[in-house]
């Protein structure tokens, strides 16, 4: 649904701090979808995930005066989210339920050489990254496949995840990433590269185990 709203988050967010209270629940409509089906990614749950996203909102309302708005209101906000999510599964030591409701593009594969070869169509493992609402017919295989990027990305140490979603399932800019995580750029590209990699990994493993006999 197109955002009524063509003001930015930041602005949005100073209009709240002075007293415009309908400008928080307008900046929790504008990122409902794209947050939560990043926590959805990050965390490999949807309860946990909605959990996170309700303390992510709870934390940008007790943080709202202190928010310098000469900075970008995003890469803050998911810096939040992620923090929550990270939380909750501490909290949570049970082993976290795969979630297929962020179905992926059509299927992926193949080899990878060191964290960016192709595959069939040439599509690239980062590919499956991608989220997208299948056709009908569709929508069985890219639920099976869902599962095993799913799984492919709970196979990755914290911060590998964390920045493979900040980059290629939420688009930040290497920059936005340093920023939000608090790292120089260079570890930014370092770590992306490793994550990259491991994914292209892990999704050979799981995607040649998944194939009939």
């Amino acid at each position: 649904m197109p955002d009524p709203d063509r003001r930015s988050d930041e602005e949005l967010l100073e209009a709240y701090r002075t007293g415009e209270a309908s400008a928080f629940p307008t900046l929790i409509a504008r990122y409902h979808d794209d947050l939560l089906r990043f926590l959805v990614r990050l965390s490999g749950n949807r309860v946990t995930a909605e959990d996170a996203f309700q303390e992510t909102f709870l934390q940008v309302h007790l943080s709202a005066e202190t928010f310098d708005t000469s900075r970008r209101f995003k890469p803050w906000l998911f810096t939040i989210a992620a923090n929550k999510a990270r939380d909750a599964l501490r909290k949570n030591s049970r082993r976290r339920a795969l979630d297929l409701s962020a179905p992926i593009n059509q299927n992926g594969g193949g080899n990878s050489g060191g964290g960016g070869g192709g595959d069939q169509g040439g599509r690239t493992f980062v590919d499956l990254l991608e989220i997208d609402v299948p056709p009908p017919g569709e929508r069985i295989e890219n639920e099976e496949q869902a599962v095993l990027v799913q799984q492919a990305v709970d196979s990755l140490p914290w911060s590998l995840r964390e920045i493979l979603l900040l980059a290629y399932f939420q688009r930040m800019s290497y920059g936005q990433i340093a920023d939000s995580l608090e790292i120089p750029l260079g570890t930014v590209k370092s770590r992306l590269h490793a994550a990259v990699a491991a994914f292209a990994k892990k999704w050979q493993q799981v995607s040649k185990n998944k194939k009939p006999a």
